[in-house]
């Protein structure tokens, strides 16, 4: 089946669906046959056949005269009632005062006209502006084109309100030039500023001290004139920049900056002088005439033509025999030898006096001294030695011939000292300190002794001890049963005695005294010492016996003790009867 259209000009924005119902016979239609119906569903594709309107002819819109750039102050839109592709307009300015103060941009979203300021507004200089806006479709159908402009226009007035502004300078920079010896309190420049408001405020100035703060400028916060505070030196600072506020006295938060540039204008107020510490070598050799040494001259100061140096020799100096000046033309100076023959014996150094003179005005001057070795040269004019202790020595020894004999001497003398010093460790005697002799500690017995205690056997301070021979020493070893009466001994003996006829006589006191044993005999020790708390434990001396003691106790501990309590008392029967 094929359906047709039964009318022409058919409208989408009209109407976009129709709904068909379609029905199907057999046998032809006629009666008896079976028939079936369907449901056909047809919508119209849009075709760009109506042009953007917009709602209103005219748009009103206000905005603050400090709208930053680019801000947007209103929106208008033409309406299109075709869709998708076929409804996209664009938004031109096409007449107006403001076409360069504005813009208008399509919001593709939304298919709005955006206006943005495109240029600073002043309230001031222009109180309005009339724009006359246009939108047009994208994509034009030209079947369709007979039917009119596919585009429409309005009107939009925008007024500019006031607001208050900061102060505006009469310039966005400033550059002022001083010189370096300007007075204080001179002058240097003026700045001005104006209020662009209509009230018009008074401004005040003053200098932002982040960017002076050694405080070298003034300002008069009146008329803005800036004056010179400390004195300037270009050789330390050519150009110093600061920034000026001015403030509106009505409103302090209405602040405006500016940027000031002070250039510091060169004065010939220092001297040339030599580049550096020049020290010129004089060969012996040397030739009359011969360059010795190239100088130059530096001035902090900075002429307009360059620097030009005048160089002379002083007064005193200007009949030298030895030396002589030739000025270059780059602004350098020769030192030449007038003669030949010159002698480290004779004399080793000179100095001479230049003096350096400038172009300015006032001209400036300097004195600089030159000192000048006389040096021993190889026959090429090279310098091998300017010392004189090096001219006497013999030829034929170099540099490292000496270098050597000095290690040489120095390594014998660390060999010397090395070896004496060993000698000396070798010869030291072993000293013992006192608090480490151990001659009253070791006791070395070559016989049997008469004990643990006889520490003093061959000790010849006691054997020389007047007290052992007068009187009597009882031993310690022994506890005697008898006591003697002391002996009565020899005459004390001299120190100085026969050691020999010494022992002889105590030999034989020892021979005939019977409370003393021999020394190679058994002995048999009872007496314990002084200090023990038990007493003696010996049996020997005991003044006891058994009987005198009463065993009864052992028959009160108990059973276990009653036969050892039965035979003590048995033994205790058996002595009395």
């Amino acid at each position: 089946a094929i359906i047709k259209t039964a009318l022409p000009n058919m409208d989408r924005e009209a109407k976009e669906e129709y709904f068909v119902v379609i029905q199907a016979k057999d046998m032809g239609g006629h009666m008896g046959g079976l028939s079936g119906t369907t449901t056909v569903t047809i919508t119209l594709s849009d075709v760009n056949d109506n042009p953007p309107k917009f709602a209103q002819s005219l748009y009103h819109f206000s905005v603050m005269e400090d709208v930053a750039l680019g801000e947007p102050i209103g929106r208008v839109k033409a309406n299109d009632l075709d869709i998708g592709e076929n409804a996209k307009s664009s938004y031109d300015i096409i007449e107006g005062d403001g076409m360069d103060i504005f813009e208008i941009t399509t919001d593709s979203q939304t298919q709005d006209g955006i206006i943005r300021v495109r240029k600073p507004l002043d309230f001031e200089t222009k109180k309005s502006y009339t724009l006359k806006v246009e939108a047009a479709n994208i994509h034009l159908d030209p079947r369709f084109l007979s039917g009119g402009p596919f585009k429409d226009t309005a009107t939009v007035k925008i007024v500019v309100e006031d607001a208050d502004e900061p102060p505006v300078f009469s310039s966005p920079t400033y550059l002022l030039e001083v010189h370096e010896n300007a007075a204080i309190n001179s002058v240097l420049g003026q700045v001005t500023a104006h209020d662009p408001d209509v009230s018009s405020s008074p401004i005040r100035f003053s200098i932002d001290r982040h960017t002076d703060l050694e405080r070298q400028f003034n300002i008069n916060a009146e008329d803005g004139k800036i004056t010179l505070a400390t004195p300037l030196d270009r050789e330390t600072s050519t150009w110093h920049n600061i920034t000026i506020v001015a403030t509106e006295t009505r409103n302090h938060s209405q602040v405006s900056r500016v940027p000031v540039a002070i250039k510091v204008l060169d004065v010939n107020d220092n001297a040339p002088e030599f580049a550096s510490e020049h020290e010129a070598f004089l060969c012996e050799n040397g030739k009359p005439g011969q360059v010795i040494q190239i100088v130059s001259a530096v001035d902090k100061d900075d002429p307009k033509n360059g620097h030009y140096f005048l160089y002379s020799l002083l007064p005193e100096m200007v009949n030298n025999p030895n030396f002589t000046i030739k000025k270059n033309e780059d602004n350098t100076l020769s030192i030449l030898a007038k003669h030949s023959g010159f002698s480290r014996q004779k004399q080793e150094v000179y100095l001479l006096p230049i003096v350096i003179s400038d172009s300015g005005t006032p001209p400036m001057s300097s004195t600089g001294t030159l000192t000048i070795r006389v040096c021993g040269c190889s026959s090429d004019g090279i310098v091998q030695s300017c010392n004189v202790e090096a001219y006497v020595l013999p030829i034929g020894l170099s540099m490292g011939a000496l270098i050597a004999i000095l290690a040489c001497i120095i390594l014998l003398l660390v060999i010397v000292v090395l070896f004496v010093t060993l000698r000396r460790h070798k010869n030291e005697p072993l000293i013992i300190k006192d608090d480490e002799d151990v001659r009253e500690n070791i006791i070395r017995y070559d016989d049997e002794g008469g004990g643990e205690e006889d520490t003093e056997a061959f000790d010849i301070a006691t054997l020389q001890n007047p007290d052992g021979i007068n009187g009597f020493l009882p031993r310690k070893d022994i506890k005697p049963d008898l006591q003697f009466m002391p002996r009565q001994g020899l005459a004390p003996v001299p120190n100085g005695v026969d050691v020999d006829e010494f022992i002889n006589v105590r030999l034989h006191e020892a021979d005939n005294d019977p409370t003393a044993p021999p020394y190679d005999s058994i002995q048999i020790y009872g007496y314990e010492g002084k200090g023990s708390a038990a007493g003696s434990l010996s049996s020997l001396e005991s003044s006891t016996s058994d009987s005198d003691q009463n065993f009864d106790y052992l028959s009160e501990w108990g059973p276990r003790f009653k036969r050892l309590g039965e035979l003590y008392s048995v033994g205790e029967s058996d002595k009395e009867t």
